[in-house]
C-alpha cells in the first residue's frame, strides 16, 4: 500500500498566528484567557488550548469585565468591538492578516459609495464579521446563480470581495457572472485571494491523480476542509472528510492501492502523523510526499507578544 501524502497541507499562516498569539497571552498573562468563538475551525486546537487555560465563549457578554481576551482568526463585526471596548475588555485580534486586508477593501469600497457584493457562505464566522465590518450595504451571495436574483439601486456603483477560504477557482465562476451583468463592479485583484486556500486546493487535485482514495483531516465546520473533500469528489475519487484517525472507516480502503492525505488549514501535523502511523500498522506502506510549492509566509504577532 502506498500513501500520498499532499503538499501543502495543514495549519496556514494565518492559523499559526491565530493559535500563537493564544499561547503567548496564556504564557505572558496567565490563565484564564478568554477567546470569543473557537480560535480557528478544529476542536482538537481548541482541546489542546482549554487544557493550557484557554476560555471559549460565544459572544463577550461572557467575559469577565477587565479580562484578556482574544478574538479568533475569523475576524469579528464592529458591533463586537464595540461590546468588548464597553465591558473594558484587554483585546488581542488575532484576525488573520488577509481576512482583515478583506474588511479593509470592503470599508474602501462603502466610502466610495458602492454596495458591496460579498461572495461567501451564509453563516460562516468570517462572512459574520466581515459584513460587519462595512459600514454600508452588503449582499451576500454564494453562487452564480444567485448573481441574476440580485437587486440593487445603482448597478454603476458596485463592487464585490470574497470570504477568504475560497480560492480563485472557487469564485471565477461568480466573479464572470458579476462582470457580465454588472460591467462596471470592481473587485481586488485576484493575487488578493487567500494563498493557502489556492495552494492546498491546487495540491489536492494533483493528489486526486494519484491516489484511490483521499483522507482530508479537518473539522465539520471547517469551510476549507469541507471544499478538499468536494475536489477530490468532483474529480472522481472517493473522498472523506475525517476529525481525525479514529473516524476511518476500514471499508473505505478495501482494495485501495494508494491513500491520498491531505488536511485542511486548521489541522494540525500531529492529526496527520497519528493517521499516517495507524495505517502503517496495516502492514508494510510506501510513504512519498507529492512535489509542491514550499510556503514560506510568516504573520507577525502583535508587539505586546512579540519577542
Amino acid at each position: 500500500m502506498r500513501i500520498i501524502l499532499a503538499q501543502p497541507r495543514g495549519f496556514c499562516a494565518g492559523v499559526e498566528r491565530a493559535i500563537e498569539i493564544v499561547e503567548r497571552a496564556l504564557q505572558r498573562y496567565g490563565p484564564p484567557v478568554y477567546v470569543r468563538h473557537e480560535i480557528v475551525h478544529n476542536r482538537h486546537v481548541v482541546r489542546d488550548l482549554e487544557a493550557k487555560g484557554a476560555v471559549f465563549v460565544d459572544e463577550v457578554d461572557a467575559v469577565p469585565a477587565g479580562s484578556v481576551t482574544v478574538f479568533s482568526a475569523h475576524g469579528v463585526a464592529r458591533s463586537v468591538e464595540d461590546a468588548a471596548r464597553a465591558r473594558a475588555l484587554d483585546v488581542i485580534d488575532a484576525t488573520c492578516p488577509l481576512v482583515s486586508k478583506v474588511h479593509v477593501e470592503g470599508r474602501r469600497y462603502a466610502a466610495e459609495g458602492r454596495t458591496v457584493i460579498l461572495i461567501g457562505h451564509d453563516g460562516h464566522a468570517e462572512i459574520a464579521g466581515t459584513m460587519g465590518q462595512i459600514p454600508g450595504p452588503v449582499k451576500l451571495i454564494s453562487t452564480a446563480e444567485d448573481v441574476a436574483a440580485l437587486t440593487v439601486d445603482d448597478p454603476d456603483r458596485l463592487a464585490y470581495i470574497t470570504q477568504t477560504t475560497l480560492s480563485v477557482d472557487d469564485t471565477k465562476a461568480v466573479i464572470a457572472a458579476l462582470r457580465a451583468r454588472f460591467p462596471a463592479i470592481v473587485g481586488p485583484e485576484t493575487k488578493d485571494i487567500c494563498y493557502a486556500t489556492q495552494n492546498r486546493q491546487r495540491a489536492v487535485r494533483d493528489l486526486a491523480r494519484v491516489a484511490d482514495v483521499i483522507l482530508v483531516v479537518g473539522s465539520r465546520n471547517s469551510s476549507n476542509s469541507n471544499r478538499l473533500r468536494e475536489i477530490g469528489e468532483e474529480l472522481g475519487v472517493p473522498s472523506h472528510l475525517i476529525d481525525d484517525a479514529s473516524a476511518v472507516d476500514p471499508a473505505w480502503l478495501v482494495g485501495k492501492r494508494a491513500i491520498g492525505i491531505t488536511a485542511g488549514a486548521s489541522a494540525p501535523d500531529s492529526l496527520v502523523d497519528a493517521l499516517v502511523e495507524m495505517l502503517r500498522r496495516d502492514g508494510d506502506v510506501e510513504i512519498s510526499t507529492l512535489e509542491a510549492i514550499e510556503e514560506s509566509v510568516h504573520f507577525r504577532l502583535p508587539a505586546r507578544l512579540a519577542g
